[in-house]
């Protein structure tokens, strides 16, 4: 197995919760930061209700912003909680993932997307169609992975069980996903290589919220699993603000390089750009 990992970084996770508003402009100079440090792909924005997440309101108007060079490997995803909202991203030559959060929680998919898990397969079916007609790829977030604050019903087999639903309607690239922090190394150590082993069609990252005394345990528990592909956000900013109140921030992007550096694993990212990209990162987020 290669030791190489990719890295998402995740903008749109970290500003998505912020109660003042970030213009336009300066969210597009930040992803332009973004796009120079050499992520492989940065979830830039969504296309979603802006009564939701008023944030992400001006998705459209910050991707005709970037500066997108035709030598530049860097991908961009746009988050959509619906068939709507994916029909709005893929209208974008420019995105090449429509992310979509499918919960193993009930009670969290009610509360993200407004329907239930069978109707958000159908609708995950009908995103997957419009994505081969468009030329994107659908990524699905395996959301509340590890389990959830609800007392919904949890467990190994059924994110086998749900996982299988979305292999059969095509999905290859499935993100499993702790929405709020509770994912332990030893979970992440039986739940991660369950899904490879079970799935080895798709390529699995993980997208993981952690308090900052637990983060390196459960990145190197993952990396140890045969996990290759992380979402990660700058400062450690973000969170899901459909989840509950208290927002579990994303991992911070620099501790996992300077942990992946450390442990001589291969990244190609310009290390100068990322700090320039933090040091603006922290007049915007913080």
């Amino acid at each position: 197995m290669s030791n190489a990992v990719k890295l998402t970084e995740c903008p749109r996770d970290a500003m998505q919760g912020l109660h003042n508003y970030i213009p336009a402009e300066v969210k597009a100079h930040y992803i332009n930061l973004l796009l120079q440090v050499g992520f492989d792909t940065i979830d830039f924005g969504s296309f979603v209700s802006p009564k939701a997440i008023p944030q992400m309101r001006d998705t459209a108007e910050v991707l005709a912003q970037l500066d997108i060079t035709p030598g530049n490997r860097t991908k961009l995803l746009a988050i959509v909680a619906n068939y709507r909202g994916a029909e709005q991203a893929a209208q974008f030559d420019e995105i090449s993932y429509l992310g979509f959060p499918f919960s193993i929680s009930e009670t969290f998919q009610l509360r993200n997307t407004n329907a239930s898990i069978t109707e958000a397969l159908d609708t995950v079916k009908q995103i997957a169609g419009l994505c081969a007609l468009k030329n994107k790829t659908p990524l699905v977030y395996l959301s509340m992975g590890f389990g959830n604050p609800y007392s919904d019903d949890w467990s190994t087999e059924a994110v086998l069980n749900w996982t299988g639903k979305l292999v059969q309607e095509g999905i290859t690239q499935i993100a499993l996903s702790d929405t709020i922090g509770i994912a332990t190394p030893e979970q992440i150590s039986i739940l991660y290589p369950a899904l490879q082993n079970a799935f080895p069609q798709i390529e699995l990252g993980l997208h993981l919220h952690s308090t900052t005394e637990t983060w390196q345990e459960k990145i190197a528990a993952a990396y140890d699993a045969g996990c290759r592909k992380f979402d990660t956000s700058l400062k450690g900013y973000g969170g899901c603000p459909m989840a509950k109140d208290d927002l579990t921030g994303n991992i911070a992007t620099e501790n996992v390089v300077a942990y992946l550096l450390h442990n001589n694993i291969q990244l190609d990212l310009d290390l100068d750009k990322l700090g320039e990209a933090m040091e603006y990162a922290n007049g915007i987020l913080a």
